[in-house]
């Protein structure tokens, strides 16, 4: 055993490098194969809870505010959120206050429409606006005078011919808001500009970098929990895809054999898998230096 042991930390550092890879790699490519186990924090949690508060025909807005170099973290979650609304029948509102949030924003909405689980009519089950420039300033617009920001789509159609937009009039009119953020404005401007003045319930997805700033909104109660960079869109889509394929008498889904695990669940696991395969060689090599000193001395 011994001589294995010391083997082992004589391998040649290619092969370590070709088994990292393969730890990251396969996950990625075939997310059935391998699956670490996710356990939900209490902030996920809430987040999930809180949205499963909402009927069908409430009606949430959610804000874009990230772009492609934090789509990895954030993309997901914002696909998750759309996919638990749609199942339960929620209208979703959708506007963006980063130039690429648009872009964002259009590719969520495309890829929970090209997955085929619902059947899903623009103006009717969702609506999407266009970009703004203001940051807070439009949050603080919003808050009193919706129309008087966002008088047509991102498709130029008169809000006036969109019958979700019936008796939307504020940020009050809304059920709830949802941030997904990578910086400013964030959900910061929400709590401070629009949801808290009008006790409207709010909950963030963001950037790991950003947690320790929101949690003070956390424990105030300010939002009502928060989705956690990487691992906390892992955790939300966890408990989404649970949610969906459990819901076997729901109407809204049409297609239950399309509910796959989402992008950040296999992140994750390649992530975690490549840890364990870092510790597990630091371990053979560490036993493997003590062995051969000790047989060395010996001699």
């Amino acid at each position: 055993m011994k001589n294995i042991l010391i083997k082992l930390g004589e391998i040649d550092r290619r092969y370590i490098f070709i088994l990292i890879a393969l730890s990251v790699l396969i996950p990625l490519v075939k997310s059935d194969w391998i699956k670490m186990p996710i356990k939900t924090t209490q902030n996920t949690q809430i987040v999930f809870d809180e949205l499963s508060k909402l009927k069908a025909g409430d009606k949430i807005l959610v804000s874009f505010e990230y772009g492609a170099s934090t789509k990895p973290e954030i993309h997901p979650m914002a696909i998750a959120l759309l996919n638990q609304m749609f199942s339960k029948g929620i209208k979703v509102y959708i506007i963006s206050l980063w130039p690429e949030g648009v872009i964002m924003a259009k590719d969520v909405v495309t890829n929970v429409i090209n997955s085929e689980v619902f059947e899903l009519v623009d103006g009717v089950d969702y609506v999407m606006f266009d970009y703004k420039v203001g940051g807070e300033i439009v949050i603080k617009n919003i808050a009193s005078d919706f129309r008087g920001v966002y008088m047509q789509d991102i498709n130029k159609k008169s809000i006036s011919q969109i019958p979700m937009m019936k008796d939307i009039y504020s940020v009050e009119d809304f059920d709830f808001v949802f941030d997904l953020s990578a910086g400013v404005p964030g959900n910061a401007e929400w709590v401070q500009y629009a949801c808290d003045p009008k006790n409207v319930p709010l909950s963030s997805g963001c950037t790991s970098i950003m947690v320790t700033d929101a949690i003070p909104y956390v424990e105030s109660g300010q939002l009502k929990g928060i989705l956690a960079g990487m691992p906390g869109a892992a955790e939300y889509e966890n408990l989404v895809n649970n949610f969906m394929k459990n819901d076997l008498e729901n109407e809204n889904i049409v297609n239950f054999e399309n509910i796959l695990s989402g992008k950040a669940t296999s992140r994750m696991s390649a992530q975690s898998l490549a840890h364990i395969v870092m510790v597990l060689f630091i371990i053979i090599g560490n036993v493997s230096y003590f062995l051969s000193r000790k047989k060395g001395n010996r001699f």
